[in-house]
């Protein structure tokens, strides 16, 4: 009698999906740190050049969420949330380089917006995962991260360093947080 090797995830199917895919939160970590030391590094250039970082950024950022949502095994766990944080990056990074000039108190309001509606679609994404594994917490660490910087845009909607150090900072944060992430999902898909 010969048994048929099984995944040893198979009765998770969330946790299988997201080890199978974690590379894609790698990707997101590393686009996301990237972003902030761009952010941190450029902080003299025209506000012009970091419009067009952050649509960058977002919008890799959604595409690879999409990714994730598209890619991912198994009809079990849903995708709904993984689908919204693409949608959401997606759309706001179509929007900073369709206006490019837009003012500084929207593009404010366009960063908090994003970062707020991408922050509680992750803490929702880790309370499900939360069912299959314990180490969930980088998600839900990355999502109260984005979540703060959404708070701090909207209540101090002010152009100069203290914006750049605030993103830059919350970007490198949050890729680590994804890395962190993306590297404990690996570990587990390779238990027997």
């Amino acid at each position: 009698m010969t048994s048929t090797p099984t995944f040893p995830l198979a009765g998770l199917p969330l946790l299988r999906s997201l080890s199978e895919n974690w590379w894609l939160l790698f990707l997101r970590g590393v686009a996301a740190i990237a972003f902030g030391v761009l952010f941190l590094v450029w902080p003299g250039h025209t506000f012009l050049i970091l419009i067009y970082i952050y649509g960058a950024y977002v919008l890799v950022d959604g595409v690879l969420s999409l990714g994730a949502a598209i890619f991912r095994q198994g009809n079990m766990a849903p995708r709904w949330w993984l689908a919204l944080v693409g949608v959401a990056g997606f759309v706001t990074g179509l929007i900073a380089f369709a206006w490019p000039r837009m003012t500084v108190l929207t593009l404010f309001l366009l960063i908090a917006s994003w970062a707020i509606v991408t922050g509680v679609l992750e803490i929702i994404g880790a309370l499900k995962l939360r069912k299959e594994i314990k180490g969930e917490l980088w998600l839900i660490l990355n999502g109260f991260l984005a979540i703060a910087l959404g708070v701090i845009l909207f209540v101090i909607p002010h152009v100069g360093v203290a914006f750049i150090w605030v993103v830059g900072t919350y970007a490198i944060l949050a890729g680590g947080a994804l890395i962190g992430l993306a590297f404990r999902l690996k570990n587990l898909k390779q238990i027997p």
